[in-house]
């Protein structure tokens, strides 16, 4: 047995997928005036993806099961204590990092969100699977948030927020990464600056396509 397939955390997770499914007609629609190429061009700039996050700020956007349950083994196996994640949203990847945290035998994991809206709805997920103690959740721009105070020796690194932003957050936490430190990138397709560095050989990282949506890469040097 462990946190993750057990109460509160497993029907409470099993609750926010059949919700984060249902609102999918919600979400299609928060978009529906975009055309596709629109919304890949708002997907990858710097600046406009601020208006797109702002129509999408009641969508869940969450990892699919699947990569969920990549994350707690991959946070398990490592044996991580330190894990930093950039876009909470509504905690769904934050409450399976946090499960593999407690059943490590704790840790801290810092993770940061700048609809309030948002993060607050976190932090109650996070009260209501008991695993609050674990997490701290900044509110505001990553690129402030994730400036200082982080800890020393990040084992695992989720970016789940903004894609253009994914090669500046790694800039953010690189130094303080432990070899072998494990990034996941979700959707990381719309990031090709990102995909360019990690998999770019000599910038000391292993890198790889993981499924359909994922990029997995090890810290090297």
């Amino acid at each position: 047995m462990n946190t993750l397939s057990t109460t509160p955390v497993a029907p409470l997770l099993a609750r926010l997928f059949e919700e984060s499914a249902a609102d999918e007609a919600a979400t299609e629609a928060a978009v529906a005036d975009l055309s596709d190429a629109e919304r890949m061009a708002m997907m990858r700039s710097k600046t406009a993806y601020r208006d797109l996050y702002g129509r999408l700020r009641h969508a869940a956007l969450a990892v699919s099961p699947e990569t969920g349950r990549l994350l707690y083994m991959l946070a398990r196996a490592g044996r991580a204590r330190a894990i930093v994640e950039f876009g909470t949203s509504f905690g769904i990847s934050t409450l399976h990092l946090a499960a593999a945290l407690r059943d490590n035998g704790g840790g801290r994991l810092i993770t940061t969100e700048f609809e309030p809206s948002k993060a607050a709805r976190a932090r109650r997920n996070l009260e209501a699977a008991g695993l609050a103690d674990l997490v701290e959740i900044r509110e505001g721009d990553a690129l402030q948030t994730l400036a200082t105070g982080l800890p020393d020796g990040i084992d695992l690194v989720l970016l789940d927020g903004a894609k253009p932003l994914y090669p500046d957050i790694l800039g953010l936490v690189e130094d303080r990464l432990v070899g072998g430190a494990v990034i996941v990138a979700d959707n990381a397709g719309f990031s090709p600056a990102y995909l360019d560095r990690v998999r770019t050989p000599g910038n000391g990282y292993l890198s790889m396509p993981f499924g359909e949506d994922v990029e997995l890469s090890v810290r090297a040097a």
